[in-house]
């Protein structure tokens, strides 16, 4: 019975090879007559689209020029110039901009076709190709697009009929003239659309006829005059590898291999499968000392098969160990989210419910003030939290970077002290001061100020959460030894038992204990500021014990700027008085965020503009030249607040512009100062910082039109 039951097995094994084998080889003869068929097809398909791609692109390229031309011919001055025919102002407010408008040639006439100026560059030394009939047809047809044929080669012209600009629509009023604007089809536009298409464009004559070739392929589009005549075309080429032959070369060659395999197949079959897994069966069934050891002498994969018998308990035993880690980090996530929750919802709490009392029309001005600051400390922690969250997520992401830059540490340190010591609570009774440094550092110190303030932040306001009395204390010193700065904050608070001292960096565990209810926040302060110090080169360490304060350690590279530069001492501005004549611009998309802005502003008495997206905010800023600064919010639609400042920046160069943004980590708010802002507001909106920035302003923008005013 068992042999009749090993032939069968093997058979079958056999009729799969064959059978499949055969499977393979009709369906490569198959591949092999469709891709005849398909070459042809090929062909014509990728023909077509680069026919669709070409006119697309080629319309693309003409948009920019006509919505400039259209833009330019409703503007009022330029109706008056067909009338004063000033030169002055046609030198200073058309020349002056020619290069701007990217053509060779800008002519403007009267409704008589006479010229009355025009703009040229070197490339073009034709005078009048501008002819009487165009602008007859532009009359009527208000916008023109064609091309002509000089003795400098094929030019592209446009044309429109000049209007007021009360008339967009160009049915209110008869034309006051007419502009043209022309550039010329030279190696640079073709170098520009061989980039942009990746193909080989030049002018071909009407009747020019392509030689057929099969590895490229090749679009012509007719270049039509004012009367729709073809007087050239623009010939497209592009490589197109089709290598059809290369595929059914491949295609025979994996036939015959395939023939060659079954053969193969039969006859290693038996000897690397069948009889192995024979042995494999019988160690199953029975466990077999013998057959492990036949198994593991077979090489390949089968003889480790083998071993992993053997190792079977050893695995099991590291699966449960595995298995153990998985469910305590499961745990800590678990309790990280929980903990996540718990600390997101009690500020929502705290907003939500004390915003319902402040509806209660029974309340004092005490109470209303109270429940106001505490309003507002909750969306302070809550942001706090947030923060937390995105650092954390950016250092795992690596999106953060040291920037370094040489400081002076010893003016480090003390503005940490002035700007930690005022927030502390008052209640507390804690004695903060900066441990003197015996040796102090006299040159400036290379390294990343911002992370270094945070990292002496994050462990001063632990130490402050958690110590109700007695002293909190930091500095550094240098350990000339190692070549390493030691800073070090020490205080006398709650401490930190034994079992806890190792968990205390972990970002998914927060160190629970009967004082938990007192304190809030996900913990993650230990973990970025470790994660910071590492980044910069450090460790860091910490000794405690409960009941008797903790003292953190951490260590970073001793490395001097050597391309040290005496800075510069900046003046204070004097102190700004309010005008109230103020026009500031608010671009912004949301009517919360808006509307919370505005009341702010209009504490001062500023008048306040709005655009509701980055074009509204360019368009408003074009027209209204009264405005003195721009609040622009970063994400907007229709166009962004960044796209929109580049384009204020090229029309208005002085005119103050602040970005405000959800974003608030230093890489965000360098990418900001560094494309021109003059500074940033971070949401939430902070009033005070906000009339900071514009007293600091208008104070140097007073300055400048006094001292103007003074020359004059």
């Amino acid at each position: 019975m068992k042999k009749n039951i090993n032939i069968n097995t093997y058979y079958k094994l056999l009729l799969l090879i064959v059978s499949t084998s055969l499977f393979f080889l009709l369906l490569y003869v198959s591949l092999y007559l469709y891709t005849i068929r398909e070459e042809k097809q090929f062909y014509t398909t990728t023909f077509n689209q680069y026919t669709n791609e070409v006119n697309s692109l080629f319309k693309l390229n003409s948009e920019t020029p006509i919505a400039t031309i259209i833009d330019v011919t409703f503007w009022d001055a330029l109706v008056k110039f067909t009338i004063t025919k000033d030169k002055n102002w046609y030198s200073r407010s058309v020349a002056s901009q020619f290069e701007t408008y990217n053509m060779d040639y800008i002519g403007v006439y009267d409704l008589n076709n006479r010229l009355i100026n025009r703009t040229k560059s070197s490339k073009i030394k034709t005078n009048d190709f501008i002819l009487k009939g165009m602008m007859s047809q532009l009359y009527k047809s208000k916008l023109t697009r064609f091309y002509l044929r000089i003795p400098e080669g094929v030019v592209e012209v446009f044309g429109a009929t000049i209007h007021p600009s009360n008339d967009p629509k160009k049915n209110k009023s008869n034309p006051s003239g007419y502009f043209f604007m022309a550039r010329l089809l030279d190696q640079h536009f073709f170098d520009s659309l061989n980039q942009i298409s990746s193909s080989k464009v030049s002018i071909v004559d009407v009747n020019h006829i392509d030689t057929t070739e099969k590895d490229v392929v090749i679009v012509n589009l007719d270049l039509n005059d004012y009367k729709n005549n073809v007087i050239s075309k623009l010939n497209f080429k592009r490589a197109f590898n089709l290598n059809f032959k290369n595929a059914k070369e491949i295609l025979f060659i994996v036939i015959i291999a395939s023939i060659i395999n079954i053969l193969i197949c039969l006859y290693y079959t038996k000897r690397w499968v069948y009889n192995p897994l024979k042995l494999v069966t019988r160690i199953l069934e029975t466990g077999s000392r013998s057959a492990i050891a036949s198994l593991k002498r077979i090489q390949g994969e089968f003889g480790y098969i083998g071993n992993l018998f053997e190792e079977n308990s050893k695995q099991r035993k590291q699966l449960e160990i595995s298995k153990h880690k998985a469910e305590e980090s499961d745990k800590l996530k678990s309790s990280f989210l929980a903990n996540l929750s718990h600390e997101i919802r009690t500020p929502m709490n705290a907003i939500v419910g004390f915003s319902d009392l402040l509806n209660n029309p029974d309340l004092d001005e005490n109470e209303k003030s109270e429940y106001l600051k505490i309003i507002n400390k909750s969306g302070t922690n809550l942001v706090s939290i947030i923060e937390d969250l995105i650092e954390m997520s950016k250092i795992d992401a690596h999106q953060i970077k040291p920037k370094y830059k040489g400081i002076n540490l010893n003016k480090c340190i003390r503005e940490l002290y002035e700007t930690i010591k005022v927030t502390i609570p008052k209640e507390k009774q804690i004695d903060f001061h900066v441990i003197e440094c015996s040796n102090p550092i006299e040159k400036h110190l290379l390294t990343d100020e911002t992370k270094l303030k945070q990292i002496l932040v994050n462990l001063i306001a632990n130490a402050i959460k958690f110590t109700d009395e007695g002293s909190i204390s930091f500095g550094y010193d240098v350990n000339e030894n190692d070549g390493t700065v030691v800073f070090i904050v020490k205080d006398t608070g709650r401490g930190i038992d034994e079992k806890n001292l190792k968990a205390i960096f972990d970002r998914f565990l927060r160190v629970e204990d009967h004082f938990d209810a007192e304190s809030s926040g996900l913990g993650l302060g230990l973990a970025i500021s470790k994660a910071y110090i590492e980044m910069l080169g450090g460790t860091i360490s910490v000794n405690s014990s409960f009941g008797n304060g903790s003292v953190f350690t951490f260590k970073i590279p001793l490395v001097y700027d050597e391309s040290e530069k005496k800075s510069k001492k900046k003046s204070n501005a004097s102190f700004f008085h309010n005008s109230g004549n103020e026009t500031i611009l608010i671009a912004e998309d949301d009517n919360i965020n808006f509307l919370l802005l505005k009341k702010i502003l209009q504490l001062r008495d500023y008048s306040v503009l709005r655009a509701n997206n980055g074009q509204e905010a360019v368009d408003i800023c074009r027209v209204n030249k009264d405005i003195d600064l721009v609040f622009m919010d970063v994400k907007m639609p229709i166009m962004n607040g960044l796209d929109a400042f580049k384009v204020i920046k090229k029309t208005n160069p002085d005119l103050i512009v602040i970005a405000q943004t959800a974003y608030s980590s230093a890489e965000d708010k360098e990418m900001i100062l560094n494309l021109g802002f003059k500074n940033y507001i971070t949401k939430p909106l902070n009033k005070e910082k906000i009339f900071e920035l514009l007293d600091d302003f208008f104070v140097l923008k007073n300055k400048k039109k006094q001292k103007k005013e003074l020359y004059l």
